[in-house]
């Protein structure tokens, strides 16, 4: 393993939150992943797993903006998580990819990376060494949803979890139910004579809704944030419909008032009030996210529609997801953690925290707008 060739200081992780959560008794020398100021860290194999500060070597759990950061020399991650982060962390970073459940060994460490269903190229990493098995899951979700390999359960002895939607209420309804709910809603508004804009983030839940929508409907025009990630959907081979760009220097004939009217657009949360918005009119517009289960949000948003939709598991495919790794020992990362510990303590597991900075938010991390703005928008116009 090139990229992953020594043992340094281990650092405490969070301190003492609430009882039976953190107590640093339960943290081993042989522990085989750590906390550190720089992130989680395997210190037999000396590599740190979605590191939020620039390091040496980071194996990389996928490329959503909190967890594939800029800087570090060094990246592993899953064979399909390629072209999205050259597109995001830069062209010429050095990256050395993986194919699922392929192992290699390093300073006497196996990695090996499995499927997590969050988006394309996210993975699980098992760790093992010294008779111990452990896998740090990054963000994950059960739903199978056509665009990426479906999560696949990893035993082990210690299970790293995120809880982004830790809480009973968050439940989700089935791939099924939430394509037709948009398609209904997208063709109401297109018989209406009325754009459908749908605002939802550039890499995972825009690829998501293209892949599950009815093109036959009207056309589909996407935001320029969105297409490069569309790019590197279609080349892993992820059946997207044709998409259609607007504005000036958009490849293709224009589109006509009368097909913007039967449009659905797919754009980020940053292009919301944008000078860009402008040319579709008097549009009805959505959006889609796990937050939508929550009563308010929609109005918060200043949104017509809400779908509930997310790239995180819900509240019972956490426990779920937890159960199916067999880990007696469970570390929560980020997210609802005190009600997820709680669960996990009633259950009778060995239930800790790690401090991170992965964002608790589902996936607010879309491309800057400003890529669509004419170059003599007002500042006050850009893109958040």
């Amino acid at each position: 393993l090139h990229i992953l060739t020594g043992v340094r200081q281990i650092s405490q992780v969070a301190p003492r939150l609430w009882p039976g959560a953190y107590d640093p008794t339960h943290m081993h020398r042989n522990d085989l992943i750590v906390h550190r100021p720089e992130g989680l860290y395997c210190p037999q194999g000396d590599f740190y797993i979605d590191p939020w500060r620039p390091v040496e070597r980071a194996v990389l759990t996928h490329a959503h903006s909190d967890h594939a950061r800029r800087g570090s020399a060094h990246y592993l991650a899953h064979t399909d998580s390629a072209g999205t982060l050259r597109n995001r962390l830069g062209a010429d970073i050095t990256l050395q990819t993986l194919a699922y459940g392929e192992a290699i060994t390093h300073q006497g460490v196996t990695v090996s990376l499995h499927p997590a269903g969050h988006v394309l190229g996210s993975a699980q990493v098992r760790v093992e060494h010294g008779g111990q098995v452990w896998v740090a899951s990054g963000d994950y979700k059960l739903q199978d949803d056509g665009t990426c390999r479906p999560f696949e359960p990893v035993r082990c002895d210690t299970f790293i979890t995120e809880s982004t939607f830790g809480l009973p209420i968050y439940r989700w309804p089935t791939q099924a139910e939430l394509v037709a709910e948009i398609d209904a809603w997208w063709a109401a508004n297109a018989a209406q004579g009325r754009c459908s804009v749908l605002f939802c983030y550039a890499f995972g839940k825009a690829q998501r809704v293209l892949h599950g929508v009815d093109p036959a409907i009207g056309p589909i025009v996407v935001h320029g944030a969105v297409e490069p990630l569309n790019e590197a959907y279609r080349a892993a081979g992820v059946d997207l419909p044709a998409t259609r760009r607007v504005g000036e220097g958009a490849p293709g004939p224009a589109l006509t008032p009368q097909e913007l009217s039967r449009a659905l657009v797919l754009a980020p949360p940053s292009a919301q009030g944008t000078p860009w918005m402008r040319r579709f009119g008097a549009y009805a517009d959505a959006f889609a996210s796990g937050w939508m289960q929550v009563r308010g949000t929609r109005r918060r948003r200043g949104v017509d529609r809400g779908f509930v939709m997310s790239d995180h598991a819900d509240w019972p495919g956490l426990q779920e997801a937890v159960r199916a790794t067999g880990a007696q020992r469970v570390i929560v990362t980020h997210g609802n953690v005190p009600v997820m510990v709680r669960w996990l303590c009633e259950q009778g597991l060995d239930a800790q925290v790690f401090a991170t900075e992965y964002g608790g938010d589902d996936n607010e991390d879309d491309t800057d707008a400003a890529a669509e703005q004419p170059a003599s928008a007002p500042t006050s116009e850009a893109a958040p």
